[in-house]
């Protein structure tokens, strides 16, 4: 008499790679749970916004022949990527205390796919980065400076939030590959540095020529560019480009870390 063994290490493959809305609920519940960190990514790029897009005065207001909005507006979609990015950033490197639970392990034996993991954090980032933008263009709304034709403002405010779904997977990516106890500090500074970088924070025209050229291979230089397309006009395939290659870079290593993490269940 046989006895017929089961091959548990090689199960079929969920369909949707195991994706499903109800772990995406969970996951948004429990990220809007955590009042610091909403705080944090909500008030900082509003105070931003008012120290520097509040300040502009009438006769500095214009951005040239030709554009849809004005400085203060320029200035209103900044601070709104940057709140975008860092709430997209700490909601992905949530995943580094996961980690430290064992939470990622145990994923293993789901039939969740390391993708379909990814986007599901991806997207749980992603509203807690809706929210930063919505507060920052409610503000600049209320205040009065920023100025642009109401399709500027959606078409920014748009861009802006799909734009930040690269710095949530960017977040999900360290989260995996830093310690927990200074991954958020480490990604704050990053971030920050990735906006100077970018020229989010100052006028790359005013630089020298090689911080320009430097700029272009930037994470955040691409969307940067993007995201002020409606009202500048000025939009360039570089920018794209730059944009969709570091999504896939991050995005790859996001995948590899989850995998190898995951492997040693």
């Amino acid at each position: 008499m046989s006895t017929a063994t089961i091959d548990l290490t090689h199960r079929p493959p969920a369909k949707g790679g195991g994706f499903n809305t109800t772990l995406l609920r969970l996951e948004i519940r429990r990220l809007l749970r955590n009042k610091r960190t909403m705080l944090f990514t909500v008030l900082l790029p509003v105070a931003f916004y008012l120290i520097f897009g509040q300040t502009i005065k009438p006769s500095d207001q214009s951005l040239g022949p030709g554009t849809h909005g004005n400085v203060s507006a320029f200035i209103m979609i900044s601070m709104a990527l940057y709140g975008a990015c860092l709430a997209t950033t700490s909601g992905g490197s949530t995943v580094s205390v996961e980690r430290a639970q064992g939470w990622s392990r145990q994923l293993r034996l789901t039939p969740l796919s390391p993708l379909a993991y990814v986007v599901t954090k991806a997207l749980t980032a992603m509203t807690l980065g809706l929210m930063s933008v919505i507060a920052v263009y409610i503000i600049g709304a209320v205040t009065g400076k920023a100025d642009m034709p109401l399709w500027a403002w959606i078409a920014t405010a748009a861009t802006v939030w799909v734009g930040s779904l690269m710095f949530a997977v960017y977040g999900l990516f360290m989260g995996y590959l830093l310690p927990t106890e200074n991954v958020m500090q480490l990604l704050s500074f990053t971030l920050v540095i990735f906006a100077f970088a970018g020229g989010l924070f100052l006028d790359l025209s005013q630089t020298a020529h090689w911080y320009q050229t430097l700029a272009k291979f930037t994470p955040m230089w691409g969307l940067n560019e993007l995201v002020h397309v409606p009202i500048t006009g000025g939009f360039q395939w570089l920018s794209l480009v730059n944009a969709l290659v570091w999504l896939g870079l991050f995005t790859a290593g996001a995948v590899w870390r989850f995998r190898k993490d995951t492997a040693r269940v």
